[in-house]
C-alpha cells in the first residue's frame, strides 16, 4: 500500500458547499429525488466527475457513475464506491452526499499520485435512496442489482402525482446505460452513522459486518363510529383502542427480547377524527428490523398472531398490507478484515457493527462483494438539520476508504470471495 491521504481541504468545502444546494425559502434542505433541486445536485457532482477528468456516464434510471480507467485495465471489474445525494426533507449535509464526495475523493488522490490501478475505479451517486417521493427506497441501487425492473422503477408515482421517468426526462437524466452496465468487482459505501454508538463508545470507526432486515406493514383496523359520550366502554368497537394495544405489544415485546429486534409505529391516522367520535378505523405503519432472518420472521408471526387474537377480542376487522421487506445482509468478510487493518494501521479504534438503516449497499451486495464504514453521528442525530459529523472523522473515513480501495485496485490477482453475497428479492 501506498503512504497516501486526501485532500481534507477540498473534501470539506464540498460537503459544504454540496449542503446548500436545494435550500428551500425558509433554509431547508430539501432534495427530492427527481425535482429541481435534485438536478441541481447532479449537475454540480457530474461537473466535478469531469473536472476530475472521470468518464461521466448515467443509466436509465438515473444513476450517476464517474469511471477513471485506461487502456491497461479497462477490462478489469472495477473497483465501485459510492452513496446518493437525494435527502429527506428538511436534511441534514452529510447522508449519502458523504460517501459520493469521498469517493471521488479517493479516486482524485490516487490519479494526482501516479497510482497504477490495476482495476478501474468508479464511484455511483444512486437515484431514490430516500425515498421520500417514489416507493421503494433504495430504488436506484436496487434496480442496479436486478431486484426491481427498470419499467418499473420509470413508472412510480410520487407523493405528488409525478411519475418518476417523466421527471429524470425532465431533469435530463434518463440516461442511455442499461442498470447493471458495471459488474463491480467489490463494493464500498462510506457513511455516517446515523447513531448514537460510536460516538458513545468513543470509536472512530465502524466496520458495517451486517445490515437488517426490513419488514414494514401497513394495518388497517375497522370499528365502529359512535358518539363518546353515550357508547358505554364495554359496547365499543374501537379502532383507535385496538391500534394502541399494537403499539404497546410492539414496545414490549421488542424492549423485553433478548435480541437486537426495533419495532416503530411510525404514521398513524384515525377516521373521522373527532374529538367525540369514537374511531371508525385506524391505519398505521409498523417497521420491524433483526439483522437475524428467522428471528425477523419469528417478530413477523407474532404480530400477525396478535393481530388475530385483537381483532377477536375487540370484535373489529384487521387487515394487513405488505409494503417493503428486505431481507438481514451480511457483508464480505474480506472486505471488512481489511477496513479493520486500515483502521489498525492508521492507528483509529474501531468497532464491528450492525447497520439499522437500509443502504445502497445492500443491494449492491446482491451482485458483488460489498461492505461499509461508518464514522460517529454527533448525538447520533440524523435526517435532521443538527446532523453532525466532527471534520476529523470525516477524513478519518475517507482515508480509510482511500486505503480500501488502493489494496482492492492495486493489482488483479486481489480476489475477493462471493461467500457473502446475498440474493433475494426485497
Amino acid at each position: 500500500m501506498i503512504d497516501l491521504a486526501i485532500n481534507a481541504e477540498r473534501l470539506l468545502a464540498r460537503i459544504r458547499e454540496f449542503g446548500q444546494i436545494g435550500r428551500d425559502r425558509d433554509g431547508k434542505l430539501v432534495r427530492l429525488a427527481g425535482s429541481d433541486a435534485d438536478k441541481a445536485g447532479r449537475d454540480t457532482l457530474v461537473a466535478w466527475l469531469r473536472e476530475a477528468g472521470l468518464e461521466a456516464a448515467v443509466d436509465r434510471v438515473g444513476n450517476i457513475f464517474g469511471i477513471w480507467k485506461n487502456a491497461d485495465n479497462a477490462g478489469e471489474a472495477p473497483v465501485l464506491l459510492g452513496s446518493h445525494i437525494d435527502t429527506v426533507i428538511d436534511a441534514g449535509i452529510y447522508d449519502g452526499c458523504y460517501g459520493v464526495l469521498s469517493g471521488l475523493e479517493v479516486i482524485e488522490t490516487l490519479k494526482a499520485a501516479g497510482f497504477a490501478s490495476a482495476r478501474p475505479i468508479a464511484v455511483a451517486a444512486f437515484t431514490n435512496e430516500e425515498g421520500v417521493r417514489y416507493a421503494p427506497d433504495m430504488m436506484g441501487s436496487l434496480v442496479y442489482a436486478g431486484g426491481l425492473t427498470v419499467e418499473d422503477a420509470l413508472a412510480a408515482v410520487g407523493t405528488d402525482g409525478t411519475v418518476l421517468g417523466a421527471e429524470l426526462e425532465r431533469i435530463g437524466y434518463a440516461g442511455s446505460e442499461e442498470p447493471g452496465f458495471l459488474t463491480p468487482h467489490a463494493y464500498l459505501e462510506l457513511h455516517i452513522e446515523q447513531g448514537p454508538v460510536l460516538e458513545r463508545e468513543g470509536v472512530s470507526v465502524g466496520v458495517v459486518e451486517n445490515l437488517q432486515g426490513i419488514s414494514w406493514q401497513r394495518i388497517t383496523v375497522e370499528g365502529v363510529a359512535n358518539h363518546a359520550g353515550t357508547t358505554p366502554m364495554s359496547m365499543r368497537k374501537d379502532a383507535g383502542h385496538a391500534a394502541a394495544r399494537v403499539i404497546t405489544f410492539l414496545r414490549d415485546r421488542a424492549r423485553n427480547a433478548n435480541t437486537p429486534t426495533v419495532a416503530t409505529v411510525g404514521c398513524m391516522s384515525f377516521e373521522p377524527n373527532g374529538i367525540n367520535v369514537i374511531p371508525s378505523r385506524a391505519t398505521f405503519t409498523v417497521d420491524l428490523r433483526n439483522p437475524d432472518e428467522q428471528r425477523l420472521q419469528a417478530e413477523e408471526a407474532a404480530l400477525a398472531g396478535y393481530l388475530r387474537e385483537l381483532a377477536a377480542a375487540e370484535d373489529v376487522t384487521i387487515s394487513v398490507e405488505r409494503l417493503v421487506r428486505t431481507e438481514p445482509v451480511t457483508f464480505d468478510g474480506t472486505i471488512v478484515a481489511l477496513i479493520e487493518d486500515a483502521a489498525r494501521e492508521r492507528g483509529l479504534a474501531a468497532k464491528r457493527m450492525t447497520s439499522g438503516a437500509g443502504h445502497d449497499a445492500q443491494m449492491i451486495a446482491r451482485i458483488a462483494p460489498s461492505a461499509m464504514i461508518f464514522v460517529p453521528s454527533i448525538g447520533g442525530i440524523s435526517h435532521n438539520p443538527r446532523e453532525r459529523t466532527h471534520n476529523a472523522d470525516l477524513i478519518a473515513g475517507a482515508n480509510i476508504l482511500l486505503d480500501v480501495v488502493t489494496r482492492l485496485a492495486a493489482n488483479t490477482t486481489c480476489k475477493v470471495p462471493s461467500s457473502g453475497i446475498q440474493r433475494g428479492r426485497a
